[in-house]
C-alpha cells in the first residue's frame, strides 16, 4: 500500500472519529476547561472520564453505542492515579473505550524530569525537584529509556559477598569485614545512613534497611531496622542460608554514595536533594533525558462488590514510570511471589489442618506491592496492545473480585516486580497457609484470559517475582504468551500450600513459550503451581534454556514444570521441555503427568508463545 494511501485512510479515519457523538478527545495540547471536542480536547484522562460520567448521569443521548475517550500522542504526567469508578462503568453495548488515536503513543507517565546536570569530576549533578509540594524520594532513574543501576558493591552478581552466619536472637547477620568496608569509617560508622542489603535467600531476596555496622576483626555484625528486622529473623520461610559446602546465603549492598563507582550507576542524596549519576559511555546529561518516578500507581480501577466497575476496554496505551516506596520505609521481606510478610513466625506445638495436610510449624499474614495499574471490584476489564515498562513494582494487577476481561497483544518490560498478577494472594487478615474459600464467591477472580503478551525483564528489582502470577482464581487462561528473561519462574498458578479444596478450579496453562528464565533464583521452573485446583489444565507449553547463576542455594535445584506443595487434580500433559527435569513436591491426589518432553511433537513445540499476528511485539 502506498504511503499517499495510508495517509488518505488515515485522514478518513480521523473525520470519522472526530464526527462521533459519544467521543471526547484528550490532548497533552488540551485545556480540562475545552468541550473535549476533536477541534477543542481536555488536557487528562480524568477529566474526560468526569464528562463521560455526567453523560451517563443525564441521560445524554450521545452514551449509545459507548463513548470513546481518543488519547492523543505524547506524555500524560501524573500527580496522583486516575480514579476509574463505578460510575464510569460502560455496558456490554456502549462499553467505555480508552485507546491512542490510530498512529501515535499515548502515555500515562508517573515520571518527573531530571535536568540542569552540572559535572562533578566523573559525575554529574542534578538538583532534585520537588513533587506536589514534597520532596522527592524514588528507587529508580532511567535515562535515554535505559534503566540506571542504583549503586551497589557488585557490578557482577557472581563476586557477591556470602553471610558467614545468622544470630536470631539478636536479630544480627555476620558479614565478612571487608563487604562493608566501603561504606564504613573503618571502625563500623556507616558513612551514608540509608544504605541497604539485598540478601539471597532461596527463592526470594530481601531488602534490608542497614542500622548499625560493628566491625569485629575479620568479620562485621549487621543489624537492620524495624520493621524488617523482627521479619527477618523471625520467619522460617525463606531462611538465608548458612551450609557446610560453600553455599551461604549472598548479598549485595546499595544506596550509599560511596558505592557509586561505575558508569550507568546513579546515587540519591535524599537529605541534600542531590541525584550523582555515573555516565555511560556517550551520555551528555546535557541532551539526553533522564526521568524518575513519582507515585506507585497510574490508573486504579475500584468498585464494590455490590457495584463493580464494568466493562471497560484501554486500547494501545502505554503505563511508565512507576516507583514503589515500602522497601525504603519499612523494607521488603517477602514469602513468594513478591508478597511480603508483614508477620511470620514458628509455632509450637504445631498447628493441625485438616487430614489431607500435614501440621503447619509457622504462619504467616502478607501484603501486597503497588501496580502500575490496579483493578478491584470490576467486571470485563480489558488491555488491548497497551504497554506496561519502565515500572517500579507490579504492572498489572487484577487484584480481587474481578470478573471477566482479557489482557490480549501487551508488552510488559523492564519491570521490578511481576509483571501481571490475578487473583488474591491471601487477604490480609487471612493466614496465607490455610484455604481461601469465601462464603461470597464474587471475591475471587474469574475468567481472565492472558493471552499473545510478551514479557521480559520484569523482576529485575525483586529477583522473586514472575511473568505472571495467579493466586487464589478460577477459570483463568494463560495462552501463547512468550516469556524470557526472568529472574525466577515463569508462570505460576495457585496459592496456599494446602490440599484442601478451596475456590481454585478450572484454569488452564496451554502453549506458553517459555525460555532464558531463573537469571538469579532457584526453586523454580518454567511453569510452577501450588495448591488443589480441580480440572486445572498445564498443557502444549515450551519450557527451555535455564540460567545457571553461580550464587543460588541449591545449584541443582531447579525444573522445567514443578507442582509444588498440595498441588491436586491438575493435568500436565504434552509439554515440550528440552529435559525431563521435573519435580512433584507433597503433591495432593488427582494429578496426571502425560507426555512431557523432549519427544513430545515438535509442532507443539513450534505453536507455542506469540501467535504470528502478534510477534511484532519483541521488536517493539
Amino acid at each position: 500500500m502506498s504511503n499517499r494511501r495510508i495517509i488518505l485512510i488515515t485522514a478518513l479515519s480521523l473525520l470519522t472519529l472526530a464526527g462521533r457523538a459519544g467521543d471526547i478527545w484528550v490532548s497533552p495540547r488540551g485545556n480540562d476547561r475545552n468541550d473535549g471536542t476533536r477541534q477543542s480536547p481536555k488536557a487528562t484522562l480524568a477529566s474526560a472520564l468526569r464528562q463521560a460520567r455526567e453523560w451517563r448521569r443525564t441521560g445524554d443521548n450521545r452514551v449509545q453505542g459507548g463513548i470513546t475517550v481518543y488519547m492523543e500522542g505524547g506524555v500524560y504526567s501524573l500527580y496522583e492515579p486516575v480514579f476509574v469508578r463505578p460510575e464510569d462503568s460502560g455496558t456490554r453495548e456502549s462499553p467505555t473505550v480508552i485507546r491512542s488515536v490510530p498512529g501515535e503513543d499515548a502515555v500515562l507517565s508517573g515520571g518527573v524530569p531530571i535536568r540542569n546536570w552540572k559535572r562533578q569530576g566523573k559525575l554529574w549533578v542534578a538538583d532534585v525537584p520537588m513533587f506536589n509540594g514534597r520532596p522527592l524520594d524514588f528507587r529508580q532513574l532511567w535515562v535515554e529509556g535505559r534503566k540506571a543501576t542504583r549503586a551497589r558493591d557488585v557490578e557482577d552478581f557472581e563476586r557477591m559477598h556470602r553471610i558467614c552466619s545468622v544470630d536470631e536472637k539478636t536479630e544480627t547477620l555476620y558479614v565478612p569485614a571487608a563487604a562493608v568496608r566501603q561504606i564504613t569509617d573503618g571502625r563500623g560508622a556507616l558513612k551514608s545512613r540509608y544504605a541497604e542489603m539485598v540478601l539471597h535467600q532461596m527463592w526470594c531476596v530481601a531488602n534490608l534497611r542497614i542500622r548499625s555496622v560493628q566491625v569485629l576483626g575479620d568479620s562485621a555484625a549487621v543489624r537492620f531496622h524495624q520493621p524488617e528486622s523482627r521479619i527477618q529473623f523471625e520467619h522460617p520461610w525463606p531462611r538465608p542460608m548458612v551450609t557446610t559446602d560453600g553455599h551461604n546465603s549472598a548479598f549485595y549492598l546499595t544506596n550509599a554514595r560511596e558505592l557509586l563507582d561505575v558508569p550507568g550507576e546513579w546515587y540519591h542524596d535524599i537529605d541534600t536533594r542531590k541525584l550523582y549519576y555515573y555516565p555511560r559511555e556517550g551520555e551528555d546529561m546535557q541532551s539526553v533525558e533522564a526521568v524518575v518516578p513519582a507515585i506507585e500507581t497510574l490508573v486504579q480501577v475500584e468498585g464494590t462488590l455490590d457495584r463493580p466497575v464494568t466493562n471497560l476496554r484501554f486500547e494501545r496505551i502505554t503505563f511508565s514510570h512507576t516507583t514503589w516506596m515500602r522497601p525504603s520505609v519499612k523494607g521488603h521481606v517477602p514469602l513468594q511471589a513478591g508478597m511480603y510478610l508483614t508477620d511470620g513466625y514458628r509455632i509450637t506445638p504445631k498447628m493441625k489442618r485438616d487430614y489431607r495436610n500435614h501440621p503447619l510449624d509457622n504462619q504467616g499474614w502478607l501484603g501486597r506491592p503497588a501496580a502500575a495499574v490496579r483493578v478491584v471490584a470490576a467486571g470485563v476489564i480489558e488491555f488491548e496492545r497497551c504497554r506496561f515498562e519502565h515500572l517500579g513494582s507490579t504492572g498489572l494487577d487484577y487484584e480481587e473480585a474481578v470478573h471477566g476481561g482479557i489482557v490480549r497483544g501487551c508488552l510488559f518490560r523492564d519491570i521490578a516486580g511481576n509483571g501481571l498478577l490475578v487473583g488474591s494472594f491471601s487477604p490480609v487478615a487471612h493466614e496465607t497457609h490455610l484455604p481461601y474459600d469465601p462464603a461470597d464467591r464474587r471475591e475471587v477472580c474469574t475468567h481472565q484470559r492472558i493471552e499473545n503478551c510478551y514479557f521480559t525483564e520484569t523482576g529485575n528489582e525483586d529477583w522473586g517475582c514472575l511473568a505472571i502470577a495467579a493466586g487464589y482464581v478460577s477459570d483463568i487462561h494463560i495462552v501463547h504468551n512468550e516469556i524470557c528473561e526472568v529472574p525466577y519462574s515463569g508462570i505460576s498458578l495457585g496459592w496456599g500450600w494446602t490440599q484442601t479444596v478451596n475456590c481454585m478450579k478450572n484454569n488452564q496453562v496451554h502453549a506458553n513459550l517459555i525460555h532464558h528464565y531463573a537469571k538469579h533464583m532457584y526453586d523454580v521452573a518454567g511453569i510452577y503451581t501450588l495448591g488443589s485446583q480441580p480440572k486445572t489444565y498445564v498443557t502444549e507449553n515450551c519450557v527451555h534454556s535455564i540460567y545457571k547463576p553461580g550464587y543460588v542455594h541449591d545449584p541443582n535445584h531447579w525444573f522445567y514444570l514443578y507442582t509444588d506443595e498440595g498441588s491436586s487434580f491438575i493435568t500436565v500433559r504434552d509439554n515440550w521441555t528440552e529435559g525431563e527435569k521435573y519435580l512433584q513436591n507433597a503433591n495432593g491426589p488427582g494429578n496426571v503427568w502425560e507426555n512431557n518432553g523432549p519427544g513430545v511433537d515438535a509442532a507443539i513445540r513450534e505453536r507455542a508463545g506469540l501467535e504470528e499476528e502478534y510477534r511484532d511485539l519483541k521488536n517493539e
